[in-house]
C-alpha cells in the first residue's frame, strides 16, 4: 500500500478537504499557496491515464467540484488544475488557487504552515465541499 493510499485510507493523518467512496482530496503538507489540494483515487493506480474511462470520467467530475470549493474558500482567478509528480506512485491531481501563473511553478520555495493553519484550511474547504 502506497503512501497516498494509507492517508485515504487515515492510516495517516491529512488535512481531508473533501471525499467520497471512489476518491479523497486532502491539503499538500507543502503548498504552493494557502488552499493547494490534492485529489486522488482511492484504488491505487500509478497513472491517470490507466484509469477506465467512466472512472476518470468520475474523477474529474470530483475534482471539478473540490476546485469549486477550493475557490469559494480562496478567492482566486482559477483554480489550476495540474497532474504532475513522479514521486509518489499514485495518480494525483494538484488543486491550486492561483492569482497568476507564477503560483503554480513548483520550483518556488513552498509555504511553511503550522497545524493550525492546516486545519483552518481543511475546514474551510470541506465545509465549502459539503454545501455543493
Amino acid at each position: 500500500m502506497d503512501i497516498f493510499s494509507k492517508i485515504a485510507a487515515g492510516e495517516i493523518p491529512s488535512y481531508k478537504c473533501a471525499e467520497n467512496e471512489e476518491f479523497y482530496a486532502f491539503l499538500d503538507i507543502n503548498p504552493l499557496v494557502k488552499g493547494h489540494t490534492l485529489v486522488i483515487p482511492r484504488r491505487e493506480v500509478d497513472y491517470i491515464f490507466d484509469m477506465e474511462d467512466d472512472e476518470i470520467a468520475r474523477y474529474q467530475v470530483f475534482a471539478k467540484k473540490v476546485a469549486q470549493a477550493v475557490g469559494a474558500s480562496f478567492p482566486c482567478k482559477k483554480v489550476a488544475q495540474v497532474v504532475l509528480g513522479l514521486e509518489v506512485p499514485h495518480a494525483h491531481i494538484h488543486l491550486i488557487p492561483m492569482q497568476s501563473e507564477q503560483d503554480v511553478d513548483f520550483r518556488r520555495e513552498k509555504l511553511k504552515l503550522t497545524e493550525e493553519e492546516f486545519k483552518e484550511i481543511s475546514s474551510k474547504i470541506l465545509d465549502e465541499f459539503k454545501k455543493l
